[in-house]
């Protein structure tokens, strides 16, 4: 229905130009509709159809990154100050990268139904199966959880205790990470290869 938009386009401008920019536009602004669609569908087709080479793949990827991280033990000097405008945007980025929420996909899609559930899974689906508002519901409260007492803590260390606590008291919690890392990565890769026998 976006004709008469490039109709009048052209008509305004007094050119045909101006009518296939307007058209080009319509298209594209079509298109990405359509994709945006269509995309996470065709995603989950080749997650089924690859998913073991998916798995084993990321398995891997995840402890080799794991012995990297053990091995280059140094903290990148860019993740030390991130201005405030940024932060929203570093947020996301890392939330995104942790795979913040898919733990709770499996159990929104009705994927846990055949095994037997912890009564604290139960409920999650159970309240985000109710509506689409429940379940931003569910995520308002966790980030409100989250922020709650990382700020509290923040506001602890920044009020009270200040950097030299942080300095003495602190261990290294990238050489945790990344050696849960690899043990994850490996048990992963450990029940991929027992399955496909």
């Amino acid at each position: 229905m976006g004709w008469p938009l490039a109709v009048s386009a052209g008509l305004m401008d007094k050119s045909p130009r101006a009518l296939f920019r307007a058209l080009w536009a319509l298209a594209a602004g079509h298109l990405l509709a359509t994709l945006l669609v269509l995309l996470p569908f065709a995603f989950l087709l080749v997650l089924a159809e690859w998913q073991r080479s998916i798995q084993i793949s990321a398995s891997l990827l995840v402890i080799g990154f794991g012995v990297y991280r053990l091995i280059e033990r140094r903290h990148p000097r860019a993740l030390a100050r991130i201005p405030p405008t940024q932060l929203a945007l570093w947020s996301f980025a890392v939330a995104i990268a942790h795979g913040a929420a898919l733990m709770l996909v499996p159990i929104y899609l009705g994927l846990c139904q055949a095994l037997e559930l912890d009564a604290g899974h139960e409920a999650a689906g159970a309240l985000m199966k109710a509506s689409l508002g429940m379940a931003v519901l569910v995520s308002l409260v966790h980030v409100a959880a989250m922020v709650s007492a990382g700020g509290s803590l923040a506001w602890l260390v920044y009020r009270y205790l200040g950097l030299r606590f942080v300095s003495r008291s602190w261990f290294n919690l990238d050489a945790v990470w990344a050696t849960s890392l690899v043990l994850v990565g490996a048990v992963a890769l450990a029940f991929n290869l027992a399955s496909w026998r």
